[in-house]
């Protein structure tokens, strides 16, 4: 069985419209997992340490027929495919950043991982991209995503380019 999800992409370093370009295509090519659209390119003011690169951000949406954590695991290989190396500093500087935003209608509270994911309900570098893929969504616990953007400016959020569709 398959479920619909949406990953948050991220990435200031090594060329971060490549790195969210070939991050796009290698989810596609995930075991048991179609590719059904990617967002436009978005271009967001770092949330940690102000002395690094602003970063490029997008969402995409899937199926996969990966269960939650085995999806997490192919997420994370990725992520050390293209250079990522794990750091104690939270919020700094990196190649690739791949997160679990959304899991079929699922809510999942376990050490690895949690959906929706945390704090996404604030950070309009997830939810605009994740209204341009689906602007009716409504998240796990009921709350509509219109609901979220309502109070989530853009926060100087910009379009940067539409990333090839794909699938």
């Amino acid at each position: 069985m398959s479920a619909r999800c949406y990953i948050g992409l991220g990435s200031n370093q090594a060329e971060p419209v490549a790195q969210l370009r070939m991050a796009c295509t290698a989810i596609g090519a995930l075991p048991g997992t179609q590719l059904i659209r990617c967002s436009q390119l978005y271009v967001s003011a770092p949330m940690g340490p102000q002395d690094q690169p602003d970063y490029v951000n997008a969402v995409v949406c899937i199926k996969t027929t990966l269960s939650p954590l085995a999806l997490l695991d192919e997420l994370q290989r990725i992520e050390l495919q293209q250079g990522r190396e794990r750091k104690a500093e939270r919020w700094g500087p990196r190649t690739l950043d791949l997160d679990i935003l959304l899991y079929g209608g699922q809510q999942i509270a376990s050490e690895r991982l949690q959906v929706p994911h945390y704090h996404m309900h604030a950070r309009p570098f997830v939810l605009y991209p994740l209204a341009e893929l689906d602007a009716e969504l409504v998240l796990p616990d009921g709350i509509p995503l219109q609901q979220l953007l309502k109070k989530c400016p853009p926060q100087g959020l910009r379009a940067l380019a539409d990333m090839p569709a794909q699938g």
